[in-house]
């Protein structure tokens, strides 16, 4: 269904207030990637998307980190999309393919400092935000500060604007982006 209501604009049929948006995208990546054709249907949601990653990646959480929890996000909340991006990025900084294949899959991540990344995200999540102090303590003694614990509520708040969105729009998977296809396990 979601196919016949979401549209994958290009930058001329999309609504005038998306067009500088998609015009910058194109110009960054060379072409408009699926998620944010289709995105495009809110001008304000793709822009809002686009800016607060901005802000996300501005963020004291160094970059591998910041990959690391956007694919422990993309995983929880099954976008495909985002789950090839993100391990597409992850490849890209030269992370092990041990580290990406687990996060994939959902695994217990062999580097300590990252593992309670992930598993801190989870307890974001799962409480919506009301951490326990025993969760908060692993987190900081993992070298991680409370200003970290806050910019991960950012990258929470991030992605799960684009895995929502990219879920209920159905974007398709960029052909750049099939060596990293990925499917959700049935539970």
């Amino acid at each position: 269904m979601s196919q016949d209501v979401f549209v994958a604009h290009t930058v001329e049929s999309a609504p005038a207030a998306a067009r500088s948006t998609m015009e910058a995208t194109r110009k960054k990546f060379g072409y408009i990637p699926e998620p944010v054709a289709r995105m495009a249907a809110s001008p304000e949601v793709l822009k809002g998307f686009l800016t607060v990653n901005a802000v996300f990646e501005q963020s004291t959480l160094p970059p591998l980190d910041r990959e690391v929890l956007i694919l422990t996000i993309a995983t929880r909340n099954g976008c495909h999309v985002c789950v090839a991006m993100h391990s597409a990025v992850l490849a890209g900084l030269q992370a092990s393919p041990d580290l990406i294949e687990d996060l994939r899959a959902r695994r217990p991540l062999q580097d300590a400092r990252l593992e309670a990344l992930r598993v801190f995200a989870h307890a974001v999540m799962d409480s919506l935000g009301a951490v326990g102090d025993k969760e908060m303590r692993a987190f900081l003694e993992a070298g991680y500060t409370p200003q970290n614990a806050l910019e991960v509520v950012l990258g929470i708040g991030t992605y799960t604007i684009s895995t929502f969105a990219n879920r209920m729009t159905d974007a398709a998977l960029d052909p750049a982006l099939r060596d990293f296809a990925w499917e959700e396990e049935a539970a």
